[in-house]
């Protein structure tokens, strides 16, 4: 792990490169956000999105994915991957918000993960985007890029978001993992690194590195 001072510059440069980064997930509604980051777990947010277009037309509170039904949920979303226990997750997190917090998607994340299906990565994404709270999701780009430039020695999710949490001021905490998603994305590509347009290629030492 390197020092918080090089940290720190590092984010400093994804904030001159995108000061204001966002979700790409389309949501309404801290309900439908929570939704489409479950139903994003090993698909793309292209293809939720393409998948809850229609599907937030005619559900988008708890109540209304309930009248819904599973079998016309799936009908929905299977185009996304493991849309079948997707389904089944939602459905049982729609009638936990119902039952328990009167429809509202909770704001701590104990509550959060008390839903089917909600994991800390995903109760992170809802606290931060939603709530605006300075939560951080390790998903597999942060995982994977926070060792690549050396942002923690964490092996885990759990192990990074500690890590990171201990030297990132919240401002930085807020949209460090947007930056880090949209950097993996669009930049600093598992198969195929853009080196030559990384904004933080002079702090990196990976072997791949691609020189100019």
């Amino acid at each position: 792990m390197r020092e918080k001072s090089e940290i720190l510059e590092i984010m400093r440069r994804f904030e001159q490169d995108d000061p204001n980064p966002r979700c790409e997930l389309n949501f309404s509604n801290a309900y439908t956000l929570l939704v489409a980051v479950v139903l994003s777990a090993q698909s793309t947010d292209k293809g939720v999105n393409k998948a809850t277009e229609e599907l937030f037309k005619v559900a988008d509170t708890p109540q209304k994915m309930l009248d819904l039904g599973e079998d016309k949920l799936k009908g929905y979303i299977k185009t996304i991957g493991l849309f079948n226990n997707k389904a089944k997750n939602i459905m049982l997190l729609s009638k936990e918000l119902v039952d328990k917090f009167g429809g509202e998607v909770p704001d701590n994340r104990e509550d959060l993960q008390s839903l089917a299906g909600v994991g800390r990565k995903t109760a992170n994404v809802v606290l931060n985007v939603w709530f605006g709270k300075p939560a951080l999701a390790v998903d597999t780009h942060v995982l994977r890029l926070a060792q690549r430039l050396e942002l923690s020695d964490g092996k885990t999710p759990l192990e990074v978001e500690q890590d990171l949490l201990k030297v990132l001021p919240e401002e930085y905490v807020k949209r460090a993992n947007h930056w880090l998603v949209l950097f993996g994305r669009y930049v600093c590509k598992a198969q195929r690194p853009d080196c030559m347009n990384c904004p933080v290629s002079r702090f990196c030492h990976s072997e791949d590195k691609r020189k100019a």
